[in-house]
């Protein structure tokens, strides 16, 4: 009954909300087939296309390799920069890079070669020296700090050679070395703004940049890793922050690649044999984050009601129409040690009993919830509406992705609807829960001594058995703290000109582009 009842009172938001949706879908495939059936006829194509354009919802905040933790920024750094290590899309699992042999040569010494032939694209040569001084200058920022504290010296000891020294015995090793981009030790030196001059060794060179309109890059000729060769010369991202526009630009044949794909659309891109829809599982988990710092989510009885109030199917429905997976526990389920324990889900009336012991004053009580996009905007209507049932007030506010995410990331706000993603249980706890990620990606501003001391020891177990028992033993911890509501597990789902070959989609969303190219006419 109480299923019935809660079914009832949503279903005219449900609804409604539908209902928009689906008149929006059909403005936008009118619209969409207007842009075809005017077009004129074009004659097949004689030779292989040498651009691409892909369109992106949000403005990467920055191009620097460092200075972030966007995941927009990601593909852009991944584009232009080259580390020790890279993470394969299809396993998670860190492969060499630049670096063409390594060796641990006991539970805290690794020595790595880089290969010989590596050229930045401003056309001086690597050496195992731009390596060390790119390693020390990541320490600069403090959204590095759960991937590049875990050593304590770097020595070089040859032109290609060098050997790092890890804080004891450290599972990540490798994996961390992933996201230590390397860049020219003299531009370090001489005070290069890497957001305004990218330069590294990737596969593409940064041209140009028009803000809040688009990102221009080319193949660059001299990359190193030959069998990675990118095979299309000129590549630009657009930003379109709205979901149908990008569908309407793929259809049209403006755009040729969609990172974001609007959920409403997928069904009719799927019956386009003119495009491409790719769908793997991913490892992100989205979350309505709560500000633990402040009041009244300093509260843990405040935050077990909000989190009880909330119903995840809803949010699924009305987010992504349902594509995805509705969590409950506070980490992926995805990876192996990921505990249910404590977890709680959707209990309207446990959320008011838990309410009434915070001992709150709800009266006049408003907090403001921050989003950056349609998806987490949606989401966040529902569960205003949710909350509203156990008498809570939220105001939605949305801002650009650039200023929601320093917000979130400096701890200058109350709630919001965001998210994360990692390739291992142990990145994703040590950087969404860990002390050291304050003002990084502990978005929640989670801080409890046992959570840090728990996965401290993970990060040192290379025992399968023990690293996942320790890890059940903390998110079942975590899951007792309620730092947030988990929401739901995406999916990846990128869609692309069916004339597009070579793309591989990751759990993580990677796609390496290098790879990609245009079948022959």
């Amino acid at each position: 009954m109480k299923k019935n009842a809660r079914t009832k009172k949503f279903s005219a938001l449900l609804l409604a909300l539908a209902t928009v949706a689906a008149l929006f879908a059909a403005c936008s495939s009118v619209s969409g087939e207007e842009v075809k059936n005017n077009a004129e006829p074009s004659a097949p194509e004689t030779q292989k296309r040498e651009d691409i354009v892909i369109a992106m919802e949000s403005e990467a905040p920055t191009l620097h390799p460092f200075d972030h933790t966007s995941v927009t920024a990601g593909y852009m750094n991944t584009l232009t920069y080259n580390a020790l290590f890279r993470t394969d899309p299809t396993t998670l699992e860190p492969v060499p890079d630049l670096c063409s042999e390594y060796s641990q040569l006991d539970d805290v010494t690794w020595s790595f070669k880089i290969y010989d032939n590596v050229f930045f694209h401003d056309g001086s040569h690597m050496t195992a020296e731009d390596v060390k001084a790119s390693m020390e200058y990541a320490r600069n920022y403090t959204t590095t700090k759960h991937y590049s504290s875990f050593w304590t010296n770097i020595e070089v000891t040859g032109e290609y050679t060098l050997t790092v020294t890890t804080d004891g015995p450290y599972a990540l090793t490798l994996l961390d070395m992933a996201s230590l981009k390397v860049v020219p030790k003299a531009l370090i030196d001489s005070g290069n703004d890497f957001n305004l001059n990218p330069v590294g060794s990737g596969p593409y060179k940064f041209v140009s940049q028009s803000l809040g309109d688009r990102v221009e890059f080319e193949a660059f000729e001299n990359y190193f890793d030959k069998a990675h060769q990118p095979k299309i010369k000129n590549m630009t991202w657009r930003i379109i922050p709205e979901g149908s526009s990008r569908t309407i630009a793929l259809e049209a044949g403006e755009v040729d690649f969609v990172v974001e794909v609007e959920t409403n659309d997928v069904a009719r891109m799927k019956d386009d044999p003119a495009i491409t829809v790719r769908t793997v599982s991913g490892s992100r988990m989205n979350y309505f984050s709560m500000n633990n710092e402040v009041y009244p989510f300093n509260n843990i009885d405040f935050r077990k009601a909000v989190n009880a109030a909330i119903d995840r199917e809803a949010v699924l429905t009305v987010a992504l129409n349902g594509e995805g997976k509705t969590a409950v526990g506070m980490c992926p389920g995805v990876f192996p040690g990921s505990s249910q324990e404590n977890a709680e889900g959707y209990d309207p009336e446990k959320a008011k009993e838990y309410l009434a012991a915070s001992g709150v004053d709800t009266e006049g009580l408003t907090f403001s919830c921050i989003v950056s996009n349609d998806t987490a905007r949606r989401a966040a209507e529902v569960i205003q509406a949710y909350l509203a049932e156990i008498g809570l007030t939220m105001t939605i506010e949305s801002m650009d992705y650039a200023a929601w995410l320093s917000d979130i990331m400096s701890g200058n706000y109350q709630v919001g609807v965001t998210g994360y993603t990692a390739v291992c249980l142990d990145r994703y706890l040590k950087g969404t829960f860990h002390s050291s990620a304050l003002d990084a990606a502990n978005q929640a501003r989670c801080a409890d001594a046992e959570v840090d001391s728990l996965i401290d020891l993970a990060m040192t177990q290379t025992d399968a058995a023990e690293n996942e028992a320790t890890h059940a033993q903390v998110t079942a911890k975590i899951n007792a703290l309620f730092p947030y509501v988990p929401l739901y597990e995406s999916v990846v789902t990128r869609a692309y000109n069916a004339g597009l070959e070579g793309v591989t989609v990751g759990a993580s969303g990677t796609v390496r582009f290098e790879d990609v190219y245009w079948k022959e006419n």
